[in-house]
């Protein structure tokens, strides 16, 4: 049974490997369908939410006070109302994803040098807020075509362009007569589409593609305007729109006489509260470009920053794996080829002669030898060690024995139950739930299948791989737990269900408490909390029942190759580097080692870049490969160091020792979050470290459980082999 596990988990290995090394560079699929567009079809703009690098706070870009409602007109080309929203799936509600139809109309190949949108009035507490969403440095994201729009950037040997989704709300600037900070709001947009022929028959009829749509600001002042309230002069504003208006508590002299001055007195708490309105004319241009060098599989490519760059430190990342598990690799190698095999060899030498000695004893019968009590005839080495039965003869056992140490002395002892196994084992179960989600997310995203287009997908698919694997949560944590003798196997699977998801339930919905009160988008809808709960009940937990069912009842227990003794032996004093805190630590660190690279990558796609997005999968998937076997390897070398101290008790450390590592990582997001970060304010951090904590928990749990079942496997083949000697 034990040879089937271990021959399906490296094959299962083997295989992921192949897969990720085939597509290292993760490639983008296009999707089931392209749609085009022919000349003077209108294209909906939606759009979506505003955010910053500086916070963890997304407002839904319709309900700032200072943008232009939306009229409840259907446009053509849509057939939503503008300012309601589109269906989303449970991705898009979680990352915070609030999209609407807007009033922008968009015509195909047609240009508009200058469409007037709205004059917003706006008050001085709407100001404020406005100043303070520009000095967060919030940007705005629509949407064309399924593409955010995106600000244009050109390499630094101007080589190359990029996008980086997303664009500036507004700007600040210190002024150069007084020195103090000014903001401005970007009032004006001008709108690019860039598209191509479509290829194919839709091509053949007309049809035509978006590739890129980028948007560039800037900011007008309510000076010299048409009747039709756009600018009379775009490109020569006279001065931008700045987000101020003068206090009531200003001498009225000064401010007649110095009507321009830059000196802006601050506003006080009397001044928020007196009526003064300020209005903000808000209008855009379209322009239509094609461009041929842009293909539409690729049209995501720009988005993804240093491209080149990022995939020469992918490799080095591969390389600095590889040389640690290669490292690591060898020392296991050298501990199950010379070091155990010389062990049991000594071992069954040992058993030889305790053989020899005991037929030279029964053959000479005045001797005064006897058999001990219990003794069974032939016994063994297995059933004699520890004996302490006082003979004439003791003292030549022992001169037998005496090479026979280390983890040899502990076969009577090495399965015995653990503490609190009964919580082991739904963790074990919890761990292999979230190993199946995490190879399917790798794999799909190898694939290409989920991928910038698919909105939310990589969210959604993984809460949807989460819970239909609580059968392998169910089946792992039952065989887990008969193996530990348990016998109330419901029990146990209503530990395992509820367990992991409703602690990690009962932490967000706490985090959604501080995120509401802040009306930020990525509150929870009260129906998505019921959704979710819902998904855990009536889907989840019957899949674990089913699971735990099938492995507690049907295929039972994992059999041990040696018994265990009534009375445990006493532990001997063990160094420091063996003890279960330090032991931890410093196994967890090699871990860290193979991935600390990649980290940097994916911290900065989700805390600097949220409006890029991770993209080299294949990368990931590899070194995660690398990651599992490293993970297998330092447990076999520290479970075996810790079994020749003669310490039995390796399952709770074998856990924590696999999981180790994500004690680094947190520390490592501690790091970033002083060093690299620039967020501030309590709620900010409060997000930022709770789904750090939870993303390390995660992570601990998922690989804390390679550690268990590669130590379980290791300890079970070296006490069989001595067995079968």
């Amino acid at each position: 049974m034990a040879a089937d596990f271990r021959s399906q988990m490296s094959l299962g290995l083997w295989f992921l490997l192949i897969l990720a090394s085939s597509f290292a560079e993760a490639f983008y699929i296009p999707g089931w369908s392209i749609r085009s567009y022919k000349d003077n079809e209108a294209i909906p703009l939606l759009v979506n939410k505003v955010y910053s690098d500086n916070t963890q706070l997304q407002y839904a870009y319709y309900d700032l006070p200072f943008v232009c409602p939306p009229t409840g007109v259907r446009h053509a080309g849509s057939s939503l109302l503008s300012g309601q929203t589109i269906s989303l799936n449970l991705g898009e509600v979680l990352r915070g994803d609030r999209i609407a139809q807007s009033d922008i109309e968009l015509v195909m190949g047609k240009d508009q040098e200058c469409s007037f949108l709205c004059t917003k009035t706006v008050e001085r507490e709407d100001i404020k807020r406005a100043r303070e969403m520009v000095q967060e440095g919030y940007v705005v994201e629509w949407i064309v075509d399924n593409l955010p729009g995106a600000t244009r950037f050109v390499t630094v040997d101007k080589s190359k362009k990029y996008y980086a989704a997303g664009f500036k709300m507004g700007y600040k600037e210190i002024a150069p007569s007084s020195g103090k900070m000014r903001h401005y709001i970007n009032n004006h947009l001008t709108i690019v589409i860039r598209y191509r022929k479509a290829p194919g028959k839709a091509g053949a009829r007309g049809g035509k593609v978006v590739v890129a749509f980028e948007v560039y600001t800037k900011s007008i002042g309510p000076q010299a305007r048409k009747e039709s309230g756009c600018p009379a002069d775009i490109s020569e504003a006279d001065s931008p729109m700045e987000l101020y208006l003068p206090s009531n508590s200003t001498d009225t002299d000064f401010s007649l006489q110095y009507p321009y001055s830059s000196y802006h007195p601050p506003e006080s708490e009397i001044d928020i509260e007196d009526g003064a309105t300020l209005d903000i004319p808000y209008s855009y241009s379209v322009y239509w470009r094609e461009d041929n060098n842009i293909e539409w599989a690729h049209r995501w490519d720009l988005y993804f920053v240093n491209q080149e760059e990022g995939s020469r430190i992918h490799w080095l990342a591969i390389i600095n794996s590889l040389i640690i598990s290669g490292s690591l690799s060898a020392i296991v190698a050298m501990i199950l080829t010379r070091t155990i095999r010389g062990d049991i060899k000594t071992y069954k030498d040992a058993a030889l002669e305790d053989g020899k000695l005991k037929s030279k004893r029964k053959s000479r019968p005045g001797s005064g030898a006897r058999t001990p009590k219990g003794e069974k005839p032939g016994a063994g080495l297995l059933d004699q060690v520890g004996d302490t039965e006082n003979d004439a003869d003791v003292s030549s056992d022992e001169e037998a024995l005496e090479d026979v140490t280390g983890w040899k002395l502990l076969h009577g002892d090495v399965f015995r139950t653990p503490t609190y196994g009964r919580i082991l084992a739904p963790l074990v179960g919890s761990g292999m739930q979230l190993l199946f989600m995490a190879v399917g997310l790798l794999i799909l995203s190898s694939l290409g299948i989920l991928n910038p287009s698919f909105r939310g997908g990589f969210v959604s698919v993984g809460i949807g791989l989460f819970v239909f694997a609580g059968v392998f949560s169910g089946y792992f944590s039952g065989r887990v737990y008969k193996t530990f003798g348990g016998t109330n196997w419901r029990k146990n699977l209503l530990i395992t269900a509820i367990l992991f998801p409703g602690l990690l339930f009962a932490l967000v919905f706490i985090l959604n408490l501080f995120v509401w009160a802040q009306a930020s988008s990525t509150a929870l809808p009260f129906g998505t909390l019921v959704g979710i709960v819902l998904l855990w009940l009536c889907i989840q937990l019957p899949l674990v029942y089913v699971g735990s069912w099938y492995g507690y009842t049907r295929t039972g227990a994992w059999e041990h190759p040696t018994k265990t003794t009534s009375i445990p032996r006493q532990l001997p004093i063990q160094p420091w580097y063996i003890r279960s805190p330090s032991s931890i630590l410093l196994a967890g660190l090699i871990p860290f080692a193979v991935i600390f690279i990649e980290l940097l990558f994916v911290f900065q796609s989700l805390w600097q870049e949220k409006s890029g997005y991770y993209y080299v999968f294949g990368f990931l998937s590899v070194v995660s490969i690398i990651l599992i076997l490293t993970i297998a390897e330092v447990t076999i070398v520290t479970i075996y160091i810790k079994l020749c101290s003669e310490d039995y008790n390796w399952w709770w450390h074998s856990f924590f020792v696999g999981g180790g590592s994500a004690i680094w990582v947190f520390l490592y997001c501690i790091w970033y979050y002083l060093t690299k970060l620039h967020i501030h304010g309590f709620i900010s951090s409060l997000l930022f470290f709770s789904y750090s904590f939870i993303a390390c928990v995660v992570y601990g749990l998922l690989c804390g459980t390679v550690g268990f079942l590669t130590a379980y496997a290791f300890v079970r083949r070296i006490y069989g082999a001595i067995k079968a000697d």
